[in-house]
């Protein structure tokens, strides 16, 4: 089924009002959430929505967070999230960033006690609009095995990095640091389709096309898949990601990161708090001039552009370039959801009283 930007997002705010959060948090929370659905990263999305619902009703979502600054110097910040949907936690602390950059240069925050926060893109991208570039990462739950292992000890762990250009479209590389994100398998499930061998592995370490694996008790693997293709690269920028987040903040970190879904027990021995994030702003006139800048960046990509492709059919793209099509198309002809997500999304309705 398709709907229309502004249903989904009249009915998200109104999920997020019933289960207690502000008017401004609702209505952040919902367009940050809709903005994985509109630049075609279904698998963040309103997808999800039934999965922060779970963790409110664990309790371990606080609709109301007093979000904070716990330690802060000129160019770099320490937030505490106060358990907050990380859709709102993020982009407080993505705003202290380009404020800390304005000012100084540069500005670094990083954050603990938080959750799921959604696209990694949605809060990079907010620098774009001071003519900074953003940095976003993320840790997530424990379900990737580092290379050479079957126990599970990273998350999927985002980055991104947006980067203004002039008259062409920003550079915006948002990215798990596992060959497939776990929301990936998800849409696998609800499709009840195999997943590509690569992607995970069994218990034991072996290859598989079940998109079922990791409840079975196997793991996704880092970004390479296996050592001859360099997955020891995946799982240092995982580890990169999950260290930069949670062991810099005060985050749990490793297999003691909080797991997304409500129903998998916390870890026991949690070495710190909630989920974690990390966020930079860079003021480009901190190291030349903006426009200069922009210009040179215009002659990169249009010259990564006119690169001679391998298909005639296939031209080279820049990074950001299916994402921003998707949100064009999208934002006229509406969001396409599978029928179980839509389901999920009526139980939702159901049980606030919402019309979908």
């Amino acid at each position: 089924m398709i709907f229309s930007y502004k249903r989904l997002f009249d009915f998200t705010y109104s999920v997020f009002i019933n289960i207690g959060c502000s008017n401004e948090h609702a209505s952040l929370a919902a367009r940050v959430l809709l903005s994985a659905d509109l630049r075609g990263i279904d698998s963040h999305g309103i997808a999800r929505l039934s999965g922060y619902i779970r963790l409110w009703d664990a309790e371990r979502v606080n609709p109301k967070p007093a979000i904070k600054v716990i330690h802060e110097t000129p160019s770099t910040a320490v937030v505490d999230g106060d358990k907050g949907l990380g859709l709102v936690v993020a982009p407080f602390a993505m705003k202290i960033a380009i404020e800390k950059a304005e000012a100084c240069g540069t500005g670094w925050v990083s954050v603990k006690n938080s959750n799921h926060y959604g696209i990694a893109g949605y809060h990079a991208m907010m620098a774009l609009e001071k003519d900074m570039i953003g940095i976003s990462m993320t840790n997530a739950s424990a379900l990737v095995a580092p290379t050479f292992s079957t126990e599970r000890m990273l998350g999927t762990n985002p980055i991104c990095v947006a980067i203004p250009a002039g008259e062409q479209p920003p550079f915006v590389a948002d990215f798990a640091t596992t060959t497939a994100a776990n929301g990936k398998l998800e849409i696998l499930q609800r499709k009840g389709a195999p997943m590509p061998v690569g992607w995970g592995q069994t218990p034991d370490g072996g290859e598989t096309t079940d998109a079922n694996i990791l409840k079975e008790g196997g793991a996704l693997l880092p970004l390479g898949s296996d050592r001859e293709h360099s997955s020891h690269k995946g799982y240092a920028l995982g580890s990169i990601v999950d260290i930069f987040s949670a062991v810099l903040s005060g985050a749990s970190y490793g297999p003691w990161a909080p797991p997304f879904p409500a129903y998998v027990p916390m870890p026991a021995n949690m070495p710190g708090e909630g989920l974690g994030h990390f966020f930079g702003a860079m003021r480009i006139d901190a190291f030349r001039p903006a426009e200069e800048f922009k210009l040179h960046m215009d002659n990169w990509i249009n010259r990564f552009r006119q690169a001679k492709p391998v298909s005639p059919d296939q031209p080279v793209l820049i990074p950001g370039d299916p994402e921003r099509e998707f949100e064009e198309i999208r934002m006229k002809q509406g969001i396409p959801l599978l029928e179980p997500v839509v389901n999920d999304l009526k139980q939702i309705a159901e049980r606030f009283g919402i019309s979908l």
